[in-house]
């Protein structure tokens, strides 16, 4: 028997913990997580604050209780805050302030990451918010019952901070959503996808202002009451930050390998550089089957399967991770759109040669009298190998599903040439007999 100690209670943290416990009753398994509440779903926060769902309790999906029922020891409002790996011990203060150490046989560390906060002037003045826990959220909803707070900067285009917008432009509120970038989501989509993303944004009176940076947070008695970038001067009774998140490497960045942001570099075992220590989620790296080589894309998806792999190694299953695609997904005003691999932008940026093909039709055939909206695909592929690297749809139909077909491709190597041919079934009542997905193979050099 060992006992094995789990620093974090995230996605990948109870993914860890729940393989443990339920495959490897012998171990004796202690959980460590300096929050107050255990594996809060971020990814639907903008709903709760935008109040398409009414409250956060479906966002829990588990609790302290749960865990410690199948077995684990979990102490809560617990910060490790130092790790001796050679002497295999942690050293934790609790909530009370007083100090204890622990040892271990094996440690996985799930220690996530950490919003990234700009250094400009002001961006400590009250109602200047992050989002990324459950506190960040309940504090904003909080705020938002004040009737003065009518005009909302948004800082930072990524999914989170363009979901944010959704949700405050329903609650009535003036939105302003500012980005160094030209567009918004480019980390996921090329130029025909993000502008898709933009109008969306723009028909719903969502004032976009891209290709600024952020110069300062201006405020009057302490309060923000306007964002200056180094072009203009926005208006802003709140301000979020949603810049972007690094990994959390506070505990041995000093000691473990790191990769080049600053994660944990782990194998396909989830084992860091040093013996008897793995790393999991987002404070870790991945192994990127687009790219064929260790990469960082922080996503739930990835966070918990490689919970589930860290678990059965500390555990003593060696298994190995098959690698991700980074496959992710947005709906934002109905507007639908789903990725996986690399974009043909990105493929530049790695000096990989690609060639793509787009497609756009109607899901069902032109006869279909009801509801029938389009689809618009794009396939990124090796120029030389003509391997799918990539793959990019949009549409108010949720043809979401679609993706997997695309993620297992990459995966498996498996050629546009084979797709063009692939066996896909024709019914009405679904799609076309000659879709999309074979139509844009179809028209592949």
């Amino acid at each position: 028997m060992s006992k094995i100690i789990v620093v974090g209670a995230n996605h990948a943290g109870t993914a860890t913990i729940r393989t443990i416990l339920s495959n490897y009753p012998e171990h004796e398994l202690v959980v460590y997580d300096r929050n107050n509440n255990i594996s809060f779903l971020g990814c639907g926060m903008a709903l709760w604050i935008g109040k398409q769902i009414s409250k956060p309790d479906g966002l829990f999906y588990a609790d302290k209780a749960q865990l410690e029922a199948m077995g684990a020891t979990v102490h809560m409002e617990a910060d490790v805050h130092d790790i001796d790996f050679d002497a295999k011990k942690v050293f934790v203060r609790l909530k009370d302030g007083t100090e204890i150490e622990d040892t271990y046989d094996k440690i996985i560390l799930a220690t996530g990451s950490l919003p990234i906060i700009p250094n400009i002037p002001g961006k400590d003045l009250e109602n200047v918010q992050q989002v990324k826990l459950y506190q960040n959220a309940e504090e904003v909803i909080k705020k938002l019952k004040n009737p003065e707070i009518k005009d909302i900067v948004v800082v930072g285009a990524g999914y989170i901070g363009v979901e944010l917008a959704e949700a405050f432009e329903r609650l009535g509120k003036t939105v302003t959503m500012v980005d160094i970038a030209d567009t918004c989501l480019p980390s996921y989509y090329d130029e025909p996808f993000t502008s898709l993303m933009r109008e969306n944004l723009a028909s719903h009176n969502i004032n976009l202002e891209f290709g600024q940076a952020v110069q300062e947070i201006k405020g009057t008695d302490g309060r923000v009451s306007s964002v200056v970038t180094d072009k203009k001067e926005i208006k802003a009774d709140m301000v979020i930050l949603s810049i972007g998140f690094r990994p959390n490497n506070a505990l041995g960045k000093d000691k473990l390998e790191l990769f080049r942001n600053g994660s944990y570099l782990v194998n396909k075992k989830q084992e860091t550089s040093m013996k008897d220590v793995y790393a999991i989620g987002d404070c870790a790296t991945v192994f990127d089957n687009t790219i064929d080589n260790t990469n960082y894309i922080a996503l739930a998806t990835n966070a918990v399967r490689s919970g589930i792999v860290g678990a059965h190694n500390a555990a003593g299953t060696e298994i190995e991770s098959i690698g991700v695609q980074g496959s992710n997904g947005i709906c934002i005003y109905n507007l639908k759109m789903v990725s996986t691999g690399i974009t043909v932008a990105k493929a530049e940026k790695l000096g990989i040669e690609v060639e793509y093909t787009d497609f756009e039709d109607t899901q069902k055939p032109g006869f279909i009298e009801t509801t029938n909206p389009d689809v618009k695909i794009r396939i990124v592929y090796d120029k030389n190998t003509r391997v799918v690297l990539g793959a990019q749809m949009a549409s108010e139909y949720d043809m979401s599903m679609g993706i997997h077909m695309f993620s297992l491709a990459i995966q498996e190597k498996v050629t546009i040439d084979r797709l063009a041919l692939l066996d896909i079934f024709f019914l009405p009542h679904f799609n076309q007999p000659y879709n999309y997905i074979t139509m844009a193979a179809l028209g592949a050099k």
